[in-house]
């Protein structure tokens, strides 16, 4: 059997006054600042999809994202479903997540961010581990200026 790691991250600022929702795993978040970006901005996924790029070595944040962004697409869950084509045979045997924020608080959705993330990747809920911090108010994430996700990936094939 061979295993490869990879890792990811990702992180986007609060945007002031918007409409938009705030989705962090493909879950949105009621009464919370929505984060700027081109796309829906959802940090979880990006840093998903960024770890899984960094095992096959194509990666989709970027011009692949942006072209699906001109065309209107602005779910996150989209560019996942490319990195994950791009595993091929690979098999996900775990996926580890650090979100440092403020707000909001993370722990009362981390069960439904961990069913979101089992689903579309095709594992079960106790192969993603989700923690968060606010890091002691160390960065402008802990500070509450925005969110930033990191993951890890272990990935295996026979």
């Amino acid at each position: 059997m061979k295993i490869k790691t990879g890792i990811g991250q990702d992180s986007h600022a609060f945007e002031s006054n918007s409409d938009k929702p705030l989705i962090l795993a493909g879950v949105k978040f009621a009464n919370a600042k929505s984060l700027r970006g081109n796309s829906d901005a959802d940090v979880v996924l990006h840093s998903l999809t960024n770890a899984i790029s960094s095992v096959t070595g194509k990666n989709i944040l970027g011009e692949i994202a942006d072209d699906l962004c001109q065309q209107g697409i602005e779910d996150s869950a989209e560019y996942l479903k490319c990195a994950l084509i791009d595993l091929d045979e690979w098999q996900i045997e775990h996926i580890a997540i650090s979100l440092e924020c403020l707000e909001p608080k993370i722990s009362p959705q981390i069960k439904k961010m961990k069913e979101s993330i089992a689903e579309q990747c095709n594992i079960t809920t106790s192969d993603v581990g989700i923690t968060a911090t606010t890091g002691e108010g160390l960065t402008a994430f802990g500070r509450g200026e925005g969110i930033q996700a990191l993951t890890i990936i272990t990935v295996s094939k026979a």
